[in-house]
């Protein structure tokens, strides 16, 4: 079976779902029966895409195909959005099956199509998204519409799908993210490392894009009531891009290091005395998995589907709830640090090889599918 996958996600710097798309690209090109083809769709990331032939795994060199051509995402995008041209294999070459691994799913000539649609923030929460992801509000109904198969990483997003379009529930398979085995190995940050960055020994930990749907504003000031009752307080670390949306804070009080690589983010994950997870809406929440994958306690909204993805092992607080933030934090940091193997264990469960295989059990589902 000859399967290409979009992998514009792949290039600049990775959010989580170009993380899904590298570590599933990898483990699919392992399976026997698959020839992997990646392209991307961008006039200018080309020469980017063909240097990730070595690029693309942290843990070792799988075999794929790179066939691209130069083309500007956006007008191709608008092209999708009204019609069926240009279709995929333009681009991809011939295949069996064509996966859009990031809401979007071109027309195809032949391919069966199968497209990934991680949530829907951009109907369910649309102030909280920046204007790319507002253009999902066309260009989703259309991958819909020409996907033979519709994946979704967690039952909660599969069931915002049912809810908000109507699908049909036994066109979607849940595809669960993995967990890179080194987040479990891992060991936290030298106190060099942490001191080159401004980062005390015992620190509080959020990972993310700063974007309104995170809540970060809300972490803060729940962190803030922490300080003014308990100057001993850990300092709260912000480890992510600059999104779009205010978001202020005092460097007495909070630490910014920016988008880190992998290998850092695993290390300070690791050291966290807990990681925070505060969001209005998710479509998985991967960086709290990673936290229980290190044995780091978690502290989350009460979303659906950050309890299907935690499994009951972190802890739960109302959305946007600054005084229940602070409060269930204070336990935590005060807590005998244990069930440090019980949250081991339950990120174990989650692996990139499970992943691809139940991506690949989407792609024949989607040959056999008229």
């Amino acid at each position: 079976m000859r399967v290409a996958l979009d992998a514009t996600p792949l290039l600049g710097t990775r959010t989580g779902i170009g993380h899904y798309v590298a570590h599933l690209a990898a483990a699919l090109a392992k399976e026997p029966e698959l020839d992997v083809v990646l392209t991307a769709f961008t006039w200018r990331g080309q020469t980017e895409l063909r240097g990730l032939q070595l690029d693309i795994s942290e843990t070792g060199d799988p075999r794929y195909q790179v066939h691209s051509r130069r083309a500007p995402a956006r007008l191709l995008r608008l092209a999708w959005s009204r019609g069926g041209v240009p279709p995929v294999e333009m681009f991809s070459g011939a295949v069996d099956v064509f996966h859009g691994t990031n809401f979007v799913l071109p027309p195809t000539r032949r391919a069966a199509g199968v497209v990934t649609i991680h949530d829907l923030g951009f109907v369910l929460h649309p102030e909280t998204v920046d204007r790319t992801s507002l253009a999902y509000q066309r260009l989703v109904p259309r991958a819909l519409e020409r996907a033979r198969v519709i994946v979704t990483p967690s039952h909660a997003a599969a069931d915002d799908l049912v809810e908000v379009y109507q699908t049909d529930r036994d066109r979607i398979m849940v595809t669960p993210l993995g967990v890179d085995p080194a987040w479990a190995v891992t060991t936290p940050a030298s106190p060099q490392w942490l001191e080159a960055r401004a980062i005390p020994p015992r620190y509080l930990l959020f990972v993310g894009t700063l974007e309104p749907r995170k809540n970060v504003p809300v972490l803060i000031a729940a962190h803030a009531l922490l300080r003014r009752d308990d100057p001993n307080t850990p300092p709260l670390v912000l480890a992510g891009a600059a999104g779009w949306g205010d978001v202020e804070f005092s460097p007495d009080d909070v630490v910014w290091p920016g988008y880190l690589p992998q290998a850092d983010l695993r290390r300070l994950t690791a050291g966290a005395a807990a990681l925070i997870l505060p969001s209005r809406y998710e479509g998985f929440g991967l960086p709290a998995l990673e936290a229980l994958a290190c044995g780091v306690p978690v502290v989350v909204s009460d979303l659906p589907v950050l309890r299907e993805v935690t499994g009951g092992l972190a802890q739960y607080v109302p959305v946007g709830d600054v005084d229940a933030l602070a409060a269930t934090l204070r336990i935590t940091l005060d807590a005998d640090d244990a069930g440090r193997e019980e949250r081991r264990a339950w990120a174990a469960t989650f692996s990139w090889e499970r992943c691809a295989k139940q991506t690949l059990a989407a792609y024949r589902r989607a040959l056999t599918t008229s």
